[in-house]
């Protein structure tokens, strides 16, 4: 297995459902694996994913003008290649990416029927991966600061906003980013980016509600195609997953530890 960076013991508390794994389990079928790790700027940890890192990332992270936004990439990018190392058994730093049109990464080298997709909000970072088709995560920080209803009306559908003005005043924040997260994880899994509109489709945003995709004005079959999953984020965070109709098991995975496995 390779050297994946264990997270530190301060890590901030994840909710009970997440295991406590040092290295992957077996990815079946009709599976998603989805892990959940601080971006702590612990030093050994940002050594030993700098260390698999392309010279193109090294650059790349090199260009931040902040040393916290520079820490995030290489640990959330490092990260992520010992995964896809750990679950298809080739060198980490070896592995390409190929980007589509619109830029959503897969695997080049290896070949390999993978498919994985990664977010990170303010210290947290989720890598989601699956032999089931495409997907897409999201981890948003609930920030009451930024949030508006000048930006919800921009940016939602008429019912995403109409629920959201119904929320009690207290609630709003919450109801806000469950959305934005629940729309970003939606557009990641189509992997079409910027090209469909925010608006062109609406998903379910309040608390006492279920995580699902209401409907896709410009896709009459997205319903009965994708499954919009809950994450149990960490609190003041919201997550959610975006995957094919055909996935039936979520397993939610930390590592945790002061050693990394080997």
């Amino acid at each position: 297995m390779s050297d994946l960076p264990a997270s530190p013991a301060q890590s901030p508390p994840f909710p009970d459902c997440w295991e406590a794994l040092g290295t992957p389990p077996p990815l079946g079928r009709e599976e998603v694996h989805v892990w959940l790790t601080p971006l702590d700027p612990d030093r050994d940890r940002l050594a030993r994913c700098e260390a698999v890192l392309s010279p193109e990332e090294v650059a790349r992270a090199g260009r931040f003008r902040f040393e916290r936004h520079r820490h995030a990439f290489i640990l959330s990018r490092g990260t992520l290649r010992l995964l896809l190392s750990d679950y298809t058994g080739h060198p980490a730093r070896e592995i390409a990416f190929s980007l589509n049109p619109f830029g959503k990464p897969s695997l080049a080298t290896p070949r390999h029927p993978l498919r994985f997709n990664l977010s990170h909000s303010h210290g947290l970072a989720l890598h989601a991966l699956t032999l089931t088709g495409e997907l897409g995560v999201d981890i948003e920080q609930v920030r009451p600061d930024v949030m508006g209803e000048k930006i919800a009306d921009r940016y939602f559908a008429p019912p995403e906003i109409e629920s959201l003005h119904s929320l009690p005043p207290e609630l709003q924040a919450e109801g806000f980013f469950s959305c934005w997260s629940r729309k970003e994880a939606y557009i990641k899994a189509r992997g079409d980016g910027l090209s469909r509109s925010l608006d062109t489709f609406a998903v379910s945003l309040k608390p006492t509600e279920p995580a699902e995709l209401l409907w896709s004005g410009n896709d009459p079959s997205a319903r009965e195609t994708w499954r919009l999953w809950n994450l149990p984020a960490p609190a003041g965070y919201k997550a959610a997953l975006v995957t094919l109709r055909t996935v039936r098991t979520v397993r939610h995975l930390q590592l945790l530890g002061t050693q990394a496995p080997g």
